[in-house]
């Protein structure tokens, strides 16, 4: 089981960013975490900082120094991690083993994404250069089309329906109501998702997650010295990730994702939990039959059975098992550099009883499902409540 325990967190709004800029965003969240840790800037040993793609975006590379020392971290060794949508995630697994090593005791894990600066032509071709480039994004298929392939396929092996996807962005909406750091804070109704514009069949624009600038970050240290910094951390006890084919043709099964599968039994075997033991989860629903396969991929629900559990009110605020109190990806908003540590603050404050109308009833365990690309990349991390 791992050491580790979160002892700050701060996020950003996520959304439209006009009055601010990368580092801007970055150093936002950062003080936020360093200050609840009762830190200062110096105190960060190392920083690891998720961003897909600011070359593109804002036309900077080279960003982890130049987030670092904007946020008054100089001199520490700061390192970019890029995994897709999945790259904090991964910042924070390099942090939770750069504490497990003994190198570091107090490490930032973060990510940082500025999307708006790009007109919506530009950001769609970025995105694209997360999946396989010769046989995917050169024909022409983006990251709308590529899920809506597993959707139809979900559709035709299990019988899900366009009504099931629907409801898992009504649910959605509905939790980021309470959220005051989502994307969109307004409910939505079940016609209104069913009716929206078509991006790729059978996903509509309700069914896909918003284009968003935003930043998140936490602070991380050894378990045994978390009480110095923070009351009430949050222990980190599984990180685990895994990988498949980048493209969808050379694989086997297009109603599951094998690294979701393979991170999560690994992340089970660390914790010691098994999926019955977990309350809730932040899944990485990028599109609303994304969560439905994550919630199947994780063992909520059999294979074939998310888009029912749905249906059934399974997954809200109080079902069977909670997924995304958050609002997730759909309503709370995708920076995508941003979203696995975002995902992880959720865990926080859910674990801390701090979310307000959006709590779960007094959870000992969270899990965070953070997904790269169509699945190339999986990482996990299970929590534990103090």
């Amino acid at each position: 089981m791992i050491n580790v325990s979160i002892v700050g967190a701060g996020q950003t709004k996520f959304g439209r960013h006009d009055d601010y800029d990368l580092r801007e965003l970055f150093a936002l969240a950062a003080h936020e975490a360093i200050e609840e840790a009762g830190l200062t800037p110096k105190d960060i040993e190392a920083a690891f900082i998720g961003n897909l793609s600011a070359d593109q975006f804002n036309r900077q590379t080279h960003i982890a120094p130049l987030m670092a020392d904007f946020a008054g971290m100089k001199g520490i060794p700061a390192t970019k991690c890029e995994a897709a949508c999945a790259s904090s995630a991964t910042a924070l697994r390099a942090a939770i083993l750069a504490i497990e090593s003994g190198q570091h005791e107090v490490v930032m894990a973060a990510g940082v994404e500025k999307m708006t600066d790009l007109p919506t032509p530009g950001v769609i071709e970025t995105l694209a250069m997360a999946a396989d480039q010769i046989f995917e994004a050169n024909p022409g298929i983006t990251f709308p089309g590529i899920f809506a392939v597993l959707a139809v396929a979900h559709m035709a092996k299990y019988g899900t329906t366009k009504e099931q996807l629907a409801k898992v962005a009504v649910k959605n909406h509905a939790n980021a109501v309470h959220n005051p750091l989502a994307h969109y804070q307004k409910a939505i109704t079940l016609e209104k998702a069913l009716t929206s514009r078509m991006v790729a069949w059978p996903l509509g624009l309700f069914d896909c997650s918003p284009i968003s600038d935003g930043a998140a970050a936490v602070i991380v240290t050894k378990t045994k010295k978390a009480r110095k910094f923070n009351d009430t951390p949050v222990k980190i006890i599984a990180s685990a990730q895994a990988n498949d084919t980048m493209n969808l043709c050379d694989r086997t099964d297009l109603t599951s994702l094998y690294a979701a599968r393979t991170a999560a039994k690994r992340a089970y075997q660390q914790a010691k939990l098994a999926p019955v033991d977990i309350p809730f989860a932040e899944v990485h629903d990028c599109f609303t039959i994304a969560e439905i396969i994550a919630t199947e991929d994780l063992g909520f629900f059999k294979p074939g059975k998310g888009g029912q559990a749905v249906e059934e009110g399974l997954t809200e605020i109080d079902g069977q098992i909670t997924i995304n109190p958050s609002g997730g990806l759909k309503a709370k908003g995708h920076p995508v550099g941003a979203t696995g540590v975002a995902q992880i603050i959720e865990l926080y404050h859910q674990l801390r009883n701090e979310a307000g109308k959006r709590q779960v009833s007094s959870p000992n365990y969270g899990l965070a499902h953070n997904v790269g690309g169509t699945g190339a990349t999986c990482a996990i991390h299970i929590c534990e409540r103090w």
